[in-house]
């Protein structure tokens, strides 16, 4: 069970990575209006589509310094998967 303050370092974690990402898909997509959410899907950004996503994966890897494997960016739905799934991968 987390405790309170596990809870809040969690979500700050989650700010942090979210904040990194809003600055990747603004840059990849040219838009500085983006602001990206938990709940954001491809959908949402009208220049995203499948050859967007490998060069936002590619930055997103750069800047994180980890590697994806095809399946795993292939059955990301949002950008709250994409989190957790940086979360994961660098270990907080």
């Amino acid at each position: 069970m987390f405790t309170a303050i596990e809870k809040e370092l969690s979500y700050m974690k989650k700010e942090i990575i979210l904040e990194k990402l809003n600055g990747i898909f603004r840059e990849n997509f040219d838009d500085d209006t983006i602001v990206v959410s938990e709940k954001t899907t491809a959908s949402d950004i009208d220049e995203w589509d499948s050859l967007e996503h490998v060069n936002l994966m590619a930055k997103i890897e750069k800047e994180f310094n980890v590697k994806f494997e095809l399946r795993e960016m292939l059955t990301l739905k949002d950008v709250g998967e994409m989190v957790n799934l940086l979360e994961k991968k660098i270990g907080v």
